[in-house]
């Protein structure tokens, strides 16, 4: 059986090592490992979330509801918009993506991503015929080159994603750079990744009411504790919340990741802390290591931070696989179009596992 062209054409994506995979390789223990690069919240869920799926996991023999109003009521209320303005969707914001794809995306459409960006939006449309075209992130200014963006315009350019904070360089990208964008053909998509935003303080929701080509990506996966629960969400026009609901599937949320959902929202002073808790850990991070001369430490409004290595001696392959023989767990950027061998992504952990990770550095750079 033959499969289909762009697939042939496709390289799989491949996710980093897991803790189990590092633990057997170099005979660490896997309680020991810290992770600091998948972007996680290192505190862990809401206990409301907790509690709530251990009262429905009896029930999940039956089906999920598909009538989700109460959640998108929940997030509504926690984005300041109107019900009729939210999608939910299961697989995180991935299968927000994905939806968005079935329902805009023809074969031969362009997207525009600036490089480096978040790599899996070009994952996602390629499988529906779709042909990625690269703007540019300005690494020397760390910044959104506009001008880039607008020149790859064409008649053919269907979307252009936006990932504020963006991962991996962590910067916001100002609203006015936006509104510029958006303002060019109301016609084409302009998607707005906003999975950090919580950790930046600072969102564009204000702008779907003024622009109705606009629509912003949220996720339950960073702040809000519940990355292994697979829950994502979109804020948009009504109009393009009403053709998205035709495409996306039924009963993608569980009943389990349902729950944990709607009582993390509910979860007001768990969300207040665990984005003060953020915050504070991404600043002792960012002094921390903005000490040592050999890196190059970007300032980050996420739970992220890039950070360049090339006057260590190392590559980001080597410095990762040293600091993983130490049970620290980083991100090699490597892969990341936009950016060269020498750049690793942290995240944020607890304090204490902050302090641990420091040392390792010290450790691998004495």
């Amino acid at each position: 059986m033959k499969a289909r062209k762009i697939v042939m054409e496709m390289d799989s994506y491949v996710p980093g090592k897991s803790q189990d995979e590092i633990a057997a390789e170099f005979g660490l223990n896997k309680e020991d490992i810290i992770k600091l690069g998948s972007n996680e919240n290192p505190w862990g869920p809401s206990p409301k979330a907790i509690e709530a799926i251990e009262k429905e996991d009896i029930n999940i023999n039956r089906y999920p509801e598909s009538d989700l109003r109460e959640l998108i009521e929940e997030f509504a209320n926690y984005s300041g918009v109107k019900p009729s303005q939210v999608i939910v969707g299961g697989d995180g914001a991935d299968e927000v993506i994905d939806v968005l794809a079935k329902t805009f995306i023809d074969p031969e459409d362009e997207f525009i991503v600036p490089l480096p960006s978040y790599m899996y939006y070009e994952y996602l449309l390629k499988q529906y015929g779709a042909i990625p075209v690269y703007a540019r992130w300005d690494m020397d200014a760390n910044k959104l080159d506009v001008d880039s963006i607008i020149d790859s315009i064409t008649e053919k350019t269907k979307m252009i994603f936006l990932c504020s904070p963006n991962n991996p360089t962590g910067t916001l990208i100002p609203k006015d750079d936006i509104c510029k964008i958006a303002e060019i053909n109301e016609d084409i998509l302009i998607v707005v990744d906003e999975a950090y935003f919580e950790y930046s303080e600072v969102t564009n929701k204000d702008l779907i009411d003024e622009y109705p080509n606009i629509f912003i990506i949220r996720t339950m996966s960073k702040v809000m504790g519940l990355a292994g629960m697979r829950i994502g969400y979109g804020v948009s026009s009504e109009e393009i919340i009403e053709y998205m609901f035709r495409i996306k599937p039924v009963f993608s949320l569980t009943r389990l990741s349902y729950v944990a959902c709607l009582n993390t929202l509910r979860d007001k002073e768990y969300i207040e802390r665990s984005i003060k808790d953020g915050i504070e850990s991404r600043q002792y991070l960012y002094e921390e290591l903005s000490k040592i001369d050999s890196l190059n430490v970007f300032p980050s409004k996420s739970n992220f931070m890039l950070i360049g290595i090339k006057d260590t001696g190392f590559t980001a392959a080597e410095f990762a696989r040293e600091l993983m023989s130490r049970g620290i767990i980083v991100r090699d950027c490597t892969s990341f179009k936009g950016l060269d061998e020498y750049w690793i992504r942290i995240s944020i952990c607890t304090l204490e596992e902050d302090k641990i990770f420091i040392d390792k550095v010290k450790e691998v750079l004495s």
